[in-house]
């Protein structure tokens, strides 16, 4: 839920003394949940690796190249900005599985399996930084990109979020997710009288 997360960093941007801007990136090799420590573990325990669909597509980044381009977009960030990090081409998950069983001495199929799992729901096959409705600006930094687009009304942010913490706290979990999904799919700009669709109460 990232757009969630930008919506509500420049929301906070607006009411504090703090500056705030989100940076928007993918995968991190070797981070905690990412894709390779996983594939990793399945060579070793030798196979199945397990990959969603032949087609999915991953950005990709190291951890310090990370750090230093969010350290860099904060530095200049005036607040309230989405920096986006450019990480070249998206690479296809079934390569790299394919290439880390290579590098491992073995080969793929004959001494390790590969089985497809099937999209998961709100999964998508290809990852997309930047949204149609959104300006693309660079930046000084030839790594750091700026999302732009029209703000959202805070009234009616205020009134979502309201309503996912009331769906958390009632243990509606489902209810919560939903909420959010509503959220990201249909924001109301400020400058909208009504929103694009109605949210489930």
């Amino acid at each position: 839920m990232p757009r969630a997360a930008e919506m509500v960093v420049r929301r906070l941007n607006e009411t504090s003394a703090t500056r705030f801007v989100a940076v928007r990136f993918g995968n991190v090799l070797g981070s905690r949940g990412s894709v390779v420590p996983i594939l990793e573990d399945q060579i070793r325990r030798g196979g199945p690796i397990t990959v969603t669909h032949p087609d999915m597509e991953r950005y990709f980044m190291t951890v310090p190249e990370s750090v230093r381009l969010i350290l860099k977009a904060a530095s200049f960030g005036t607040g309230g900005e989405v920096f986006v990090l450019d990480m070249g081409d998206p690479v296809r998950i079934l390569d790299l599985a394919n290439d880390m069983i290579r590098l491992s001495g073995l080969e793929p199929e004959r001494d390790i399996p590969i089985t497809f799992t099937g999209i998961r729901p709100g999964e998508k096959l290809h990852e997309g930084l930047f949204e149609d409705s959104e300006e693309v600006e660079r930046t000084h930094h030839d790594k750091l990109m700026r999302a732009r687009r029209s703000p959202i009304s805070p009234e009616w942010l205020e009134s979502e979020l309201d309503a996912v913490e009331r769906f958390v706290n009632e243990g509606d979990e489902p209810a919560a997710l939903e909420r959010v999904r509503a959220m990201i799919a249909n924001p109301r700009r400020a400058d909208s009288e009504q929103p694009a669709v109605a949210a489930p109460a």
